[in-house]
């Protein structure tokens, strides 16, 4: 058993909360790991389905939007000096496909974790952010927790495969966004 199972199996939708609050926040916390195992645990029927899902929910939303106010209020300093020109060129993609980057950016491992500092640093409105950002976590939340519920007892046989199939889709949709920027710049 896997320490995120331990910490679902023991404080339930509380572990749920905090750990994609902080999962959000950091990209060290498996986050679609979380929801997909809640889904199996609301198969078996050890958590509510509503419970669960609003607690994912809160959590995923209070975590983007402290990433937000994060860098909003200065963030962006320690950022500079940490990531340096993957900030800039992080901040250029966020300025250049707009806030439907908070949309989409929940379901690409990685980018999620930077969408609302990068957000909070251009000083994009909390409205604005919201709007975006919002939706996109909780359609995010009930996803993976959907796929946790259907793939139910057959998780651990899954996991590996979805593991390497999140991780071919990225690199795969990296590539293609790669290709359309060369192809945009080459026109020019």
């Amino acid at each position: 058993m896997s320490w995120v199972e331990q910490l679902l199996a023991q404080y339930g939708y509380l572990a749920i909360f905090l750990l994609l609050c902080a999962g959000i926040v950091g990209p060290l916390i498996p986050d679609e790991t979380i929801l997909v195992l809640a889904g199996v645990l609301i198969h078996r029927g050890t958590l509510g389905a509503v419970p669960a899902a609003l607690c994912a929910c809160a959590g995923s939303l209070c975590g983007i939007t402290v990433s937000y106010y994060l860098g909003r209020r200065g963030v962006a300093f320690a950022l500079r000096r940490l990531a340096g020109p993957h900030l800039q060129k992080a901040k250029d993609a966020f300025e250049r496909y707009g806030r439907w980057t908070l949309f989409f950016g929940y379901f690409l491992a990685g980018v999620r974790h930077f969408t609302a500092l990068i957000a909070g640093t251009t000083e994009l409105p909390y409205d604005e952010f919201a709007i975006f950002a919002y939706p996109g976590g909780v359609i995010w939340v009930l996803t993976f927790l959907s796929i946790g519920y259907f793939v139910g007892d057959q998780w651990p046989r899954l996991e590996g495969l979805i593991h390497r199939g999140a991780l071919a889709a990225t690199i795969a949709l990296v590539m293609v966004i790669a290709g359309l920027i060369w192809w945009k710049r080459k026109k020019k």
